[in-house]
């Protein structure tokens, strides 16, 4: 068991020591903020949830003849399954460190926690959505091994993944989960939302036609993390984005740039046990832990992504400016 004691927060009277602690770099967590959520209701005796799609029918181009009924046609359905699982971690602490630390060590850890479980399930998203089946590689490229770092993202290649996605007829989004809440939505104008990485945004920033955040004439509606829009498509950056490390040409890093359309996604958990912070203080452990040395603080989550339709989510693989 691995305890957090004074060894790893050192005494704090060895010199002046300012209480407010310092922030703590986290990424930018947006991979779950397009999606739909579709929890499952708790007991429901099942821990797998269905999406279901209708298809669309064939255009009835052919006219009628009269007093003769049509064959019609057939509803079919498509029904895609996802399974929730558990994903948690906790930290241990130290009776020696509870009493002595100046720091509030008990708060600190659930934002702490907190943190990390935001970053785990952005990340555990972000995969799922990086294995879709509708790829661009940057010209030049061709396949993600023969990427080099000249296959930058340009406004062309943008350009050729919205006509893409308008070709696959997938709808603009026009909502995303609320930053606040973290379940209900909220609106934003029409448009494809791409998660890009700071090293994408460089070279981003130089493409033709790329309009930057800052000269937005209504800022109001201005997303989390968005760096600016070109073609009908508003770009959000994270250093979650997908890389693919060392997989291009020359051992190079490969970023995956990922265009997503309304409905491309969906997202489950069990519902009122999405999230859980638990606490064990001091002296809940029983015979395990008998002169009550030991406390913890910890998260627990179900959670799982699935891609619903192939053809609303696009990946442009490219390199970068080093």
């Amino acid at each position: 068991m691995a305890n957090t004691t004074r060894t790893q927060i050192p005494v704090e009277n060895t010199s002046f020591y300012d209480r407010t602690l310092l922030t703590r770099a986290v990424p930018l967590c947006l991979h779950t903020k397009y999606a739909q959520i579709r929890d499952i209701p708790k007991q429901a005796g099942t821990d797998t949830i269905k999406f279901r799609r209708y298809g669309n029918l064939t255009a009835a181009t052919t006219p009628l003849s009269e007093g003769i009924t049509p064959v019609g046609s057939q509803l079919s359905v498509t029904d895609i399954t996802a399974t929730v699982q558990q994903y948690g971690d906790y930290i241990t602490l130290t009776n020696v460190l509870e009493v002595t630390s100046e720091d509030p060590v008990l708060m600190e850890a659930a934002e702490v926690l907190g943190d990390q479980f935001a970053d785990t399930v952005d990340q555990l998203a972000r995969d799922i959505m990086a294995a879709g089946t509708g790829i661009t590689y940057a010209a030049g490229a061709g396949t993600r091994v023969a990427t080099v770092a000249g296959d930058k993202i340009t406004d062309t290649l943008i350009k050729k993944v919205v006509r893409t996605m308008k070709n696959n007829k997938a709808r603009m989004m026009t909502r995303m989960v609320d930053p606040d809440s973290g379940y209900a939505t909220s609106p934003i104008p029409a448009c494809y939302v791409a998660i890009v990485h700071p090293n994408t945004t460089y070279d981003l920033q130089g493409a033709t036609g790329f309009k930057s955040v800052e000269t937005y004439a209504n800022k109001a509606q201005v997303m989390p993390g968005e760096v600016g829009a070109l073609d009908k498509v508003r770009f959000v950056e994270s250093t979650n984005a997908k890389v693919f490390t060392g997989e291009g040409a020359g051992g190079i890093d490969v970023y995956g740039t990922l265009f997503i359309a309304m409905d491309a996604v969906g997202i489950s958990r069990i519902s009122g046990e999405a999230v859980k912070n638990i606490i064990k203080p001091l002296g809940s452990g029983g015979t395990v832990d008998p002169l009550n040395q030991r406390a913890t603080s910890g998260w627990i989550a179900w959670f799982v992504t699935k891609i619903l339709n192939q053809d609303y989510i696009h990946r442009l693989e490219h390199g970068v400016t080093a």
